[in-house]
């Protein structure tokens, strides 16, 4: 009964989320109340979702303030100085400019956001590509590739989610994949070269040109304060992959430095924060509908019950390899599954079955990682940025697709791999 009633909650997820007929928020938070009432947990309900709530509790404060944290940092001009010198540092070279493209993109997704990272790269390195005659679905495939993995990091939304979803700490899921992820970050960089390189050859030798800087680009922070602002990310970012501080202790106190420093003045703090705080809080409640969803679906026992049925029908082997299956899969799974359905509805029960086989279901988060709605969330027809990336660059989403998601799709197994041969992921 109570596997039949924890299928019926993921399904019920998936169709309401995949279909849109509720938001994922209500999704999460009602289907679960209600199937939890039918498995005859009236009176635990309470307790259930205070648990799972408080288990999600510090990854949901780490998000807001790490989105605060690099909003502020962006908005004061931080990285100005650093995209202006590489828009000059490529020159009229196509091969440094798809390079400077994805170190870019990788710069600027920083905070996490597909939106602002398209938004920044593309209309930067758009006239450029077109001056030069350069293909402009080198430059979406560049930018998709370089946002998608660095989407890997910590305060990136799947990492938070599948965190979220099997009550670990970020630190935890993390930082065992910190060098495939590098090893992803270099992929990029080796395919940019290698499109960069075809660019090159392509290209028919004119006048050089200029690369002019708009006024909205002039460097307008004090070089102290630029030193000092870098300074901050580097700590921070090196306290959370070191263990010095829980994550969200951590970006509290970085983003209350960044806003004193930058901002001084009470009104402009305010506006900052309010400027970031519609993209903070819609996350934010996510993570806590999901904290109800889990806290009740293991609570309840449903999630034990379904691990135990699947265990009955699927074969050892199969069972025994669910973290190399889910890494193999999870960037195609991000054309069929938005981030919340997979990782608060497919994750858990994906986790939980690789542990009745003996096997980590850590591992099965850190596989998923590596392409659910990382490398593979610039491709997907489920979320806006991808349609915000082909727009900007204006190029076909059917032609985006089928020059990225291959290549996308190499990044992932390059990761995947790197996990294997350095243990993290067992097989």
């Amino acid at each position: 009964m109570l596997a039949l009633l924890g299928v019926l909650t993921i399904a019920l997820l998936l169709y309401l989320i995949l279909t849109k007929k509720t938001s994922a928020v209500v999704a999460l938070i009602l289907v679960p109340v209600i199937t939890g009432i039918l498995a005859g947990k009236t009176t635990e309900l309470p307790q259930m979702i205070s648990e799972g709530i408080t288990s999600i509790a510090p990854t949901g404060v780490m998000f807001v303030f790490a989105i605060l944290f690099f909003g502020v940092l962006m908005d004061a001009g931080t990285f100005k100085p650093i995209i202006s010198k590489l828009l000059r540092l490529a020159g009229n070279d196509p091969l440094k400019i798809v390079m400077v493209t994805a170190i870019l993109a990788m710069l600027v997704h920083l905070d996490g956001s597909g939106a602002v990272t398209f938004l920044v790269v593309i209309p930067a390195m758009l006239p450029i590509y077109d001056q030069l005659g350069m293909s402009r679905l080198t430059l979406a495939s560049t930018t998709a590739l370089a946002a998608g993995t660095m989407n890997v990091l910590p305060w990136g939304g799947p990492t938070i989610r599948a965190a979220s979803a099997l009550e670990v700490s970020v630190t935890e899921l993390f930082n065992p994949v910190f060098i495939p992820f590098l090893a992803g970050l270099l992929t990029v960089l080796g395919i940019a070269y290698f499109l960069g390189k075809k660019e090159r050859i392509q290209f028919q030798s004119g006048s050089p040109i200029e690369i002019e800087i708009s006024d909205t680009d002039e460097i307008k922070l004090p070089q102290w304060k630029f030193l000092v602002n870098i300074g901050l990310i580097l700590l921070a970012v090196t306290s959370i992959v070191l263990g010095w501080a829980p994550p969200y202790a951590v970006f509290m106190i970085a983003f209350g430095l960044a806003l004193v420093f930058n901002f001084p003045k009470v009104a402009d703090q305010k506006e900052r924060v309010d400027a970031h705080a519609k993209e903070a809080l819609l996350m934010a409640s996510i993570l806590f509908a999901a904290g109800c969803f889990t806290g009740i679906l293991k609570g309840s026992g449903m999630m034990e019950a379904m691990a135990n049925g699947i265990q009955v029908i699927l074969p050892e082997f199969m069972g025994k390899q669910l973290p190399l299956l889910t890494g193999v899969l999870s960037m195609p799974a991000s054309l069929v599954f938005d981030p919340d359905s997979f990782y608060f509805g497919i994750l858990p029960l994906l986790s939980s079955t690789a542990e009745s086989f003996q096997v980590s279901g850590l591992e099965v988060g850190q596989a998923a990682i590596f392409g659910q709605m990382t490398t593979g969330f610039p491709v997907s027809p489920l979320t806006g940025s991808t349609y915000l990336l082909v727009g900007l660059a204006g190029v076909d989403l059917g032609d985006h697709q089928k020059k990225t998601i291959p290549l996308a799709l190499l990044v992932t197994l390059v990761m995947l791999v790197v996990a294997i041969l350095i243990g993290v992921i067992h097989i």
